[in-house]
Order: structure tokens, then C-alpha cells, then sequence
């Protein structure tokens, strides 16, 4: 009985190391989580793929990458983002705000990136811009700073605008500092700003069929990564309700929206593929200023502008870093 038991045990312990040996990574090959608030991947997210190839990592060869997408909802972000963590990965990427917030709450030791944030200090994930000084580091955006010129723009093709509605998810309070800038903007301009608050598909309908019913003349919406997973929906809506549509990213103006004026976001997430890569081959993640963008493109889609019946003026054409149509 001593002997079988004792058989049994040796069995029994090669089978568990046996299953840690499948769960764990192999010596040398790092793990990295990758979180996105979006449903399913887009061309952002192969973006990044693309890019951390090109820097020679493939997934099954050399890192381990394990992807979770949470469909817009908080409590799956916060269920994978702890997944994540238990994983215990060498780096974490946060593809929006809200993955980013749902990481931070996680862990203080595993290295962060951010892929998009408009005010990485005052949403409070970093100490300064040159030095993080946490776990937390990764790549701003502009959309904080381009209210003005987006009213600018809108007010060039509705030469009488006075009432602009703005999207906002409210599960994402990192846009605080956008609203803030448009409506900044908007004041000096003498245009009302209201927000119409749609963290879901049905909202964004009712969102959009309550700025019609308020007379908006116009609407801007807040860079988030759940818009950009609904931009086609976004902009068939103000196009139903003959709204033009001012948005933070060309991926919107692709869709069908009349103009977007942003930081190509594009590039961050390529960029984001550099930052994990000197992560993995030992730099301090506190120590990785965050990146700020230098480049801003503005896109006209010229088909959205026929069907609305609006008037692109040519000197406003001429700025179109992008024209669509």
C-alpha cells in the first residue's frame, strides 16, 4: 500500500507540473496582456501587431500575447483586466482610458503603456509628463487641445452655428479635459455646448434622435475607443438627422462623418510597439516619458458634405491633410 501510494503521489505531482509547465511561459519568452474596451480588434489594435512584429516579436515564437476584448462593458473589462494580472505578464498594453483605469486598479508593479489619453497627468495615472514615476507610462493625444480649432472648423461650414450637441461616454471621465477645451472654445466663439451623454449602441441612438429634438445644428464627440468601435453608426445617425459631424479621429471621417481634426491615433498604437519593446528588454516603465504627438491631420469627407447639402469653403479645403470623395 506504502508503494502504490507513494507511486500514486509521484503520478499525481508529474501531472501538475506538467499542466504549470503549459500555463507558464518558457524561460525567455515574455508574456504581455493586452486589454481593449472595444468588442473585437480593429485596424488599431493590428496596427500595434504589425508594429511589434516588424520589432521581432511573434506571438507563439518568442512572446506570449494574450488579448481581451470587453464589448463596452465595465464589468468584463474588469473581469479580464484581473485575468490579465493574474497572468502575472511582463507588460500590460491598455488600448482607451477605461482599459488603462481598470489595469491601475489591478496591479502597482506590472509595467502599464497607454495607448491614448488626452490629460495622462490630471487623470492621474502619471506624475508628470517627463517622469511618470510609477508603472504607468505611455502615448498622449491632442484631442485636449483642439477645441477651438474644431469650432473653428464647424463654424466655417455652418456659418450661423450657435447650438452644438457632444457625444460623451460617461464611462470614460479621462475626456473631461476634451469637454473642457470645447467648450472653452465654443464660449469665445458664442456657441452653446450641451452633451448628450451614450455609453451604449441604443444611447447613442437616443443620444442622437435627442439633439434633433433639442435643434442642435452640429455635433463633436469625445476621442473613445467604444465611439471608434460604433464610428459607422456615429455617422449614419448624423447623417439621418442632418447634423454635421465634427470627430477626433480619421477612422470617424472614413465612416462617413463630415470632418475629423486629431492626432493621427494610428501612429500611437504603432509607436506604443517601441515602448514595449525597451519595457521587455529592461527599461524602467517610470523612467519612459509619456510620448506627446506632433502631427495633426484634418479630414473632409466631401460625400458626407454632398448629402448634407453643406458647403465645404476652399479655404478650409485647402488645410484637408485628407479629402474623402
Amino acid at each position: 500500500m506504502n508503494r502504490r501510494s507513494t507511486v500514486l503521489a509521484c503520478l499525481a505531482t508529474l501531472h501538475a507540473l506538467h499542466g504549470l509547465a503549459q500555463s507558464q511561459p518558457r524561460p525567455g519568452r515574455p508574456t504581455m496582456g493586452y486589454l481593449g474596451f472595444r468588442s473585437r480588434p480593429n485596424e488599431l489594435d493590428e496596427a500595434f501587431t504589425t508594429a511589434l512584429g516588424e520589432l521581432g516579436y511573434v506571438h507563439g515564437r518568442n512572446i506570449v500575447i494574450e488579448r481581451r476584448f470587453a464589448g463596452g462593458s465595465e464589468q468584463r473589462l474588469q473581469q479580464y483586466g484581473a485575468e490579465l494580472v493574474a497572468l502575472k505578464p511582463d507588460i500590460l498594453m491598455a488600448s482607451s482610458f477605461q482599459s488603462t483605469a481598470a489595469l491601475a486598479r489591478l496591479t502597482q508593479t506590472i509595467p502599464i503603456v497607454f495607448m491614448a489619453n488626452a490629460d495622462p497627468v490630471g487623470s492621474g495615472f502619471v506624475a508628470s509628463l517627463a517622469r511618470p514615476g510609477g508603472n504607468i507610462t505611455g502615448l498622449a493625444t491632442l484631442a485636449g487641445d483642439l477645441g477651438a480649432k474644431q469650432i473653428e472648423l464647424l463654424q466655417a461650414v455652418v456659418p450661423r452655428l450657435t447650438r452644438l450637441g457632444m457625444l460623451v461616454n460617461p464611462s470614460n471621465p479621462g475626456n473631461a479635459f476634451v469637454i473642457r477645451s470645447v467648450e472653452q472654445g465654443a464660449r469665445s466663439a458664442g456657441v452653446t455646448v450641451r452633451a448628450f451623454e451614450a455609453a451604449t449602441a441604443d444611447a447613442i441612438d437616443a443620444a442622437f434622435a435627442a439633439m434633433a429634438a433639442a435643434r442642435m445644428q452640429a455635433v463633436t464627440l469625445a476621442i473613445d475607443g467604444f465611439y471608434i468601435q460604433e464610428a459607422a453608426r456615429i455617422a449614419a445617425l448624423a447623417l439621418r438627422h442632418k447634423l454635421p459631424s465634427m470627430t477626433p479621429q480619421r477612422l470617424h471621417a472614413d465612416a462617413g462623418s463630415l470632418m475629423s481634426l486629431g492626432s493621427p491615433l494610428i501612429e500611437n498604437f504603432r509607436r506604443a510597439a517601441i515602448y514595449a519593446d525597451k519595457i521587455l528588454n529592461g527599461a524602467r516603465v517610470g523612467e519612459l516619458p509619456v510620448e506627446q504627438p506632433t502631427a495633426v491631420e484634418l479630414v473632409i469627407n466631401l460625400r458626407t458634405a454632398r448629402a448634407l447639402g453643406v458647403v465645404i469653403p476652399r479655404a478650409v479645403l485647402v488645410r484637408a491633410d485628407g479629402v474623402i470623395g
